[in-house]
This record gives structure tokens, sequence and C-alpha cells, in this order.
């Protein structure tokens, strides 16, 4: 999206509009239904990375895609209905690049979960900076379902990266707690990123580790686990 949006901005002889040209390209070639809607969908994330929703107006939309105002109304019919679509479409992009890894010991499955969030984190800020706004404006309605759906989906990818199927209440909690540093950081880290991703990475595994020996001292469950991850990460010698 910003990529066309450069492109747009810079009209051979600077002149004619983003929109005039993005009009000419698309009278080259007709976007089918789903392909339009798309690229209004991938200008509102780009909007809602820099500014809140409620400085985003459909107007901001329209002029970033190059479309106009009556046709972002055709496809959404305002401006929540927008907004809940973005976040859909940025949960379901951070639902595929964690497929769970199916090789490594659990700490390195880990690991590779980490890296591909912060892949996201860093190539699409649009989407997980919308995503991680929508959590407390409503936690009611379609935005915080969509943003508890993804939370859901992170915390069965950690399970699964530890080969447990049902956690324990104390476990559930850790995990949750530790889920929540994690957004955290990401949000600090696209502000400020004065620390190294391989840094930040290393740093909340590491936050994991601790938690999961603070949490093994309350429940001999988790104790238990700990010591496999453990094990499966420095195997003894024989």
């Amino acid at each position: 999206m910003g990529d066309r949006a450069v492109a747009g901005g810079k009209a051979r002889g600077g002149q004619g509009s983003a929109p005039a040209a993005r009009s000419q390209q698309r009278g080259r070639r007709r976007l089918s239904v789903d392909e339009r809607r798309d690229e209004l969908i991938e200008a509102a994330l780009e909007l809602f990375s820099t500014k809140s929703p409620e400085d985003v107006s459909i107007d901001d939309v329209a002029a970033a895609a190059g479309a106009s105002r009556a046709l972002v109304y055709h496809y959404f019919g305002g401006k929540y209905e927008l907004y809940i679509a973005a976040l859909g479409s940025a949960a379901r992009q951070l639902s595929v690049l964690l497929e769970p890894p199916t090789e490594g010991t659990p700490i390195e499955r880990l690991q590779i979960s980490l890296k591909r969030y912060f892949d996201f984190v860093e190539s699409h800020a649009p989407g997980f900076t919308a995503l991680l706004r929508g959590g407390p404006a409503d936690r009611s309605g379609e935005v915080g379902e969509i943003v508890d759906g993804i939370r859901q989906l992170l915390l069965g990818r950690i399970l699964h990266a530890m080969d447990v199927e049902i956690p324990t209440p104390v476990l559930r909690i850790t995990l949750r707690s530790w889920m929540a540093s994690v957004e955290t950081a990401g949000l600090d880290w696209l502000e400020n990123r004065d620390v190294t991703r391989e840094e930040l990475e290393r740093l909340l595994v590491d936050h994991l580790v601790v938690l999961l020996d603070v949490a093994g001292q309350h429940e001999p469950a988790i104790a238990a686990l700990f010591d496999r991850l453990a094990h499966e990460e420095v195997p003894t010698e024989d």
C-alpha cells in the first residue's frame, strides 16, 4: 500500500494527483469486488497504524486508496464497519503467519513463533497496531471478539509449542500474562526501536522461562513442565 501511495504521489512531470493516477491505473484493469475491497482495507490499516481510529475519516481512507467517498460507503456502510473489516484482516494475517512449527525443541519452536510474530510486527505494523488499539475500546462488541479471538489463537500456538493440550488455571494465567508483555513490548519497540529485535526476542523468551519457573513453585505440574522443557533444551550428556 505504501509503495503504491508513493508511486501515485510522484506522477510524471509532477502532474495530477494520487487519486487521479490510481483512477487511470484502474481504468486499464478492472478490479474485482474482492480486490477493490481489499485495497480499501489495506489503506485503512495504513492509516490506523499512525492515528487513532477516531482521527481517521472515511475521506482519509478514500484519498489514501485513490477511491471515492461513496465507494467506501458502498462497500462498508460506515467507518465502524470498515474498522471491523480492517481488524479482521490483521487478525487473519497474523493467524496464517503463526501456523505452529513442527520441528525443534519446545523452546526452539517458541522462538520460531516469536520471530514470526515480530516479523508481523515489523512488516505489518498497520495491522498489528490497529489490532491492539481495538482491544480496550469495545471489549463487549465485535472489536473485542476479534482481539480475544487472536489472543486465544496465540495461546493455542504457545501451548502447542510446549506440547500441552489443556493448561491448568495457573499455567493459563501465566501464559496470558506473558502474552500481554509480548504485546506491550511490540508496541514499545515500534515506538522506540532502541533495542534490536534479536535482543527483544531473547528477552521475551527468558521472561517466559522465569515465569514458568516461578509458577512451578505454585503448582507441581508446571514444575514438571519446566523441568521437561529445560531437559529438552539442554540434553544431559551420557
